[in-house]
């Protein structure tokens, strides 16, 4: 019941922040459909013809996973140091959930709110390159919960580093890059790409959307690895975290920004 009330409370924080900083979310959605506009525009008029369609649907499927990586990893940063600035982080650590647990329920309630996001950004993204991919639910969810969950460890190493050293926006917005990176990056170059956190998944989820390859086409092999990722940087990124948590409580730095 209390995560319950947690995660309530959080889905309601960050929805009404979304609310009452409109013209920011607006902005933010647009920044990321021009960048799609850019893309698809560059594939449009320059690509090669013959590859075309196939080009574009892959742009769709790591666009759209780059924006999701983006508000996964990236959000639990902006948290600590928004936090930090308004004086509140101490508070947070005095709770009786602990600062992770409600980072925890904050990065649930961030993703499942930005989710929702992310399938409009999806259609509206395939509408206007006409360009219809293959939702098949059934095989996704699997995928995408595995992955996430390696994205949330990720994203609770980022955290831990805010906490300690608090002006981290610098390497957030460099942090984008990369994950653009990984996100664009195919499988195919080295079978090692595998085990960086959500890679796989992405990789995965790239054959049931534009190959249209279902759940059971998938070997024990790639469902391994899955949840070896998800398993290993959660437990990493959240040790961390809680290593840099004693540390910032130790020196007194959760009440200073």
């Amino acid at each position: 019941m209390r995560w319950l009330n947690l995660l309530k409370a959080n889905t309601r924080k960050e929805y009404l922040e979304l609310k009452r900083y409109l013209p920011n979310t607006i902005a933010m959605l647009l920044t990321f459909y021009i960048i799609f506009l850019g893309l698809f525009g560059t594939i449009h008029f320059v690509g090669d013809p013959s590859t075309q369609d196939a080009n574009i649907q892959y742009v769709i499927v790591n666009y759209i996973f780059w924006f999701l990586t983006i508000t996964v990893i990236n959000s639990i940063g902006y948290e600590v140091i928004n936090e930090a600035m308004r004086g509140t982080l101490e508070q947070l650590s005095m709770s009786p959930m602990g600062i992770w647990r409600i980072m925890t329920a904050r990065l649930i309630s961030t993703t499942v709110i930005n989710f929702i996001i992310v399938i409009a950004l999806l259609y509206l993204s395939m509408a206007t390159a006409g360009q219809w991919l293959n939702i098949d639910v059934v095989s996704i969810v699997p995928i995408l919960v595995l992955t996430l969950i390696s994205m949330f460890g990720v994203g609770f190493m980022i955290a831990g580093l805010s906490i300690i050293f608090k002006q981290v926006q610098a390497f957030l917005q460099i942090l984008q890059f990369i994950l653009m990176a990984l996100t664009f990056i195919p499988l195919s170059l080295s079978p090692a790409l595998a085990y960086l956190p959500f890679v796989k998944g992405i990789s995965l989820m790239r054959e049931v959307m534009i190959d249209g390859l279902s759940i059971s086409q998938f070997g024990i092999g790639d469902f391994l690895i899955l949840g070896f990722n998800a398993v290993f940087y959660f437990a990493i990124g959240l040790g961390i975290f809680i290593y840099c948590e004693r540390i910032a409580i130790n020196k007194g730095l959760l009440a200073h920004y």
